[in-house]
């Protein structure tokens, strides 16, 4: 027991937990739970979002089925003599071969027979002669046997009885253990209708599964259905256009290694799935069936091509979520595997990949048990770097230069719970030394200060950071007026303010702000330090809206109180300016005395937007950068194109009229492009046009409180009519006042 105590103190506490969390860790990517397969797969889909697939070759044409072809033939289902032509239509262009990505699981209910039975009061010899004209189902499978079709089949979670005789399937050759066992299986399988079974040169599945979170990254290339090993669509596609007899499935102990076709191997992962290299969705892979069938389409559109029957149509397309599009069409999601396997583009999974893993997260995890305890704070984090650029790095490379699936996020993963294991170790031990600094100065210092020094004596010390920041200035107008009132009754001003200040300093607050500091009425107050906030612009304009707010309801307890004591009252105003911009935020001041507080050209633009909330009367008035940011989260309106006084570039302002709920309001929208659409006519000098536009503003914007805006606007058109602007004029108004 001595002996491993000393060998525990000798090799230390923090290096023996690291090293069982990290069997732990081995054993957690062994099992694989679904959290760890998402992380993985999401990472995939991030790479896949900054670098999507560049198709330069495009073999697979899609004729959709489009709103326009439903407008000009009718709805689905088509009659299959309709079809038929778009089969010959398409086999006398040249098409290599043709795959369906629609299912015909029923006779055609416009077959003649079928549609005499349900005549009623047909005549005898119509009937007969009716019942003796071939099937709609016979005449496409007659148009099929003179072209290379493929039919697609689908999946079902229950057994289907065959319709007819069994239907001819592809022959397969197996390289290795059984692929039954590794393979997505489904109990059951949709067939089309036997004619159309018995007459197509192929069939082939085209059933995508989604992820568990909804995402499509990978297409089996095999399935086993019902009993049956069936190729995929695509797959099938590429075999009936080689003219290859079957297809080739690989496999080992792991699960399937790949599947073949003559001249044509693609590496699947271990349950026969293609993982997809995405493309953005591009129109030039569509051509309307209607063009097809009216002869609008060229042979060297679909000539030599693979073509996909699929429909783009509303309440008829199958819609996918891709790793770079949220909507893509489940046809399109098979023409981009033509593309993958044909471009030879796809990406792979290899089964050693999860060696791979296992050997990096183990080694970088060692490396950091083995000297992180002896290493100092940054250059313990210049470890962390230089692993973490190693292993993103190398994931990335395998990605762009080998087309290989490598996961970098668990051994990131591993090594940084091993880290910040060791971390928390030498926090808990330092905690210590703290508690002493704490006894020892806790009886002359304040906590805050003495919580400072036992963490870090830096802080104290003069200096700041660049960092990009919002800034909130806020101001009452007629303060004058309403201090008149308390002339005699300083105590009640002071009241007053204190009633005011705390609820506008909690809205701030609230919203993640800062105080910066109080001017007498005035508060300054700023975002996204020093603590970070991703969404600093968003909760400024919150703030500001929640201060309007609370500013009405202590009006309104203001004007009771008054109306008690028979008293005047004058209701509080307040005027807001935000602004966004890279400032620098620290401890400003001299050697004595210091405060957090910040500096700034946006610091400056905001305190004159304060003030100009008097000259255009509107409440808030915001910087563009601030607007850029919040987008359409706001009701924003576009207010004017200045230049403050003491600045020469100018600046586009806006006003915030409320929240998400304004904002997609219907009266808000309106106004908001009458308004704009006056701004348009007003900088590009139409100034009679503009006239007109102000009266339309004027009657929308009722009840937004626009009235002094619309006012100046007036003013200036009746100006510029009378004298027109200067030649160079851009629309800019320079601001005379702060």
């Amino acid at each position: 027991m001595k002996r491993l105590t000393r060998f525990a103190q000798g090799f230390g506490i923090g290096r023996l937990v690291c090293l069982f969390l990290l069997a732990a860790l081995v054993a957690l990517r062994i099992g694989n739970p679904a959290p760890l397969e998402s992380m993985r797969v999401r990472t995939f889909d991030f790479y896949q979002s900054i670098q999507p697939r560049q198709a330069t070759l495009k073999p697979a044409v899609i004729v959709d089925i489009d709103e326009a072809s439903l407008k000009a033939y009718g709805q689905w289902p088509w009659p299959r003599t309709l079809l038929s032509d778009l089969v010959a239509k398409l086999t006398r262009l040249g098409s290599a071969v043709i795959g369906f990505d629609v299912i015909f699981a029923e006779p055609d209910r416009m077959s003649p027979a079928i549609a005499a039975e349900s005549f009623r009061n047909l005549d005898a010899d119509t009937r007969a002669s009716l019942m003796k004209l071939p099937s709609n189902d016979d005449v496409l499978g007659d148009a099929m046997k003179r072209a290379r079709v493929v039919l697609g089949e689908s999946g079902h979670h229950l057994p289907v009885p065959l319709a007819g005789p069994r239907p001819p399937t592809t022959g397969f050759a197996m390289l290795g253990p059984d692929p039954r066992n590794f393979l997505i299986g489904f109990p059951g399988i949709i067939h089309n209708v036997p004619p159309l079974e018995q007459a197509a040169a192929g069939r082939g599945m085209l059933t995508i599964q989604p992820e568990p979170d909804g995402i499509v990254r990978r297409v089996p290339m095999v399935m086993n259905a019902q009993g049956t090993l069936m190729p995929a669509l695509s797959l099938e596609m590429l075999r009936v256009a080689t003219g290859a007899g079957g297809i080739r499935v690989k496999t080992d102990a792991a699960g399937l290694v790949s599947v073949a076709i003559p001249g044509l191997e693609l590496p699947t992962d271990r349950n026969g799935q293609l993982w997809v290299y995405f493309a953005p969705s591009d129109d030039s892979r569509y051509v309307s069936a209607k063009d097809v069938l009216e002869d609008k389409v060229t042979a060297d559109r679909v000539g030599r091509r693979l073509v996909l029957l699929g429909t783009s149509a509303v309440g008829l397309r199958d819609i996918k979520a891709t790793p770079i599009n949220p909507a893509m069409s489940g046809v399109e999601v098979h023409a981009q595997v033509l593309e993958n396997v044909l471009s030879k583009s796809m990406l792979v999974y290899p089964n050693y990949a999860i060696g791979a893993e296992l050997a990096a997260a183990v080694l970088f995890g060692l490396i950091i048990i083995a000297i992180g305890p002896v290493l100092g704070a940054s250059m313990m984090l210049a470890l962390g770097a230089l692993v973490t650029a190693g292993l993103a790095a190398g994931s990335w490379y395998f990605f762009t230069q080998q087309r290989i699936l490598i996961d970098a996020t668990f051994p990131l993963l591993a090594t940084f719970l091993i880290y910040l294991t060791l971390i928390f170790i030498n926090y808990f031990r330092e905690q210590l030394q703290r508690r002493r600094i704490r006894s020892a100065f806790g009886q002359y210092l304040s906590p805050s200060l003495v919580d400072k020094l036992a963490h870090s004596h830096e802080t104290l010390t003069l200096g700041g950071e660049d960092r990009n920041m919002t800034i909130l200035f806020s101001d009452v107008r007629g303060f004058t007026t309403i201090s008149e009132i308390y002339k005699d009754d300083p105590q009640g001003l002071t009241t007053l303010m204190n009633n005011f200040l705390t609820p506008m300093t909690n809205a701030i607050v609230e919203k993640n702000g800062t105080i910066d500091k109080y001017i007498g009425d005035a508060i300054m107050a700023f975002w996204n330090a020093p603590l970070h906030d991703a969404e600093h612009e968003i909760n400024a304009c919150s703030a500001a809206l929640e201060m309007l707010v609370r500013v009405e309801t202590i009006n309104i307890k203001r004007e009771k109180e008054a109306a008690e004591a028979g008293q005047r009252f004058i209701p509080l105003k307040i005027g807001v300016g935000l602004n966004s911009g890279r400032c620098v935020v620290g401890n400003m001041g001299s050697d004595l005395r210091f405060n957090y507080s910040v500096l700034g050209d946006c610091v400056n633009l905001a305190s004159r937007l304060e003030g100009q909330t008097k000259s255009y009367d509107v409440q808030i008035l915001i910087g563009s950068k601030t607007a850029q940011a919040v987008g359409n989260k706001f009701a924003l309106l576009e207010v004017d194109y200045i230049t403050v006084k003491g600045k020469t570039e100018p600046e586009t302002i806006y006003t915030v009229l409320g929240g998400a709920d304004v904002a997609q309001s219907e009266n808000f929208l309106r106004m908001q492009g009458l308004f704009n659409e006056m701004l348009k006519l007003y900088r590009s000098q139409d100034f009679a046009a503009a006239g007109e536009a102000i009266v339309r503003c004027r009657a929308a914007g009722e009840g937004f409180g626009l009235s002094r805006l619309f006012d100046i606007y007036s003013l200036r058109i009746g100006g510029f009519e009378k004298q027109a602007p200067p030649s160079d004029w851009n629309g800019v108004f320079a601001l005379e006042t702060k």
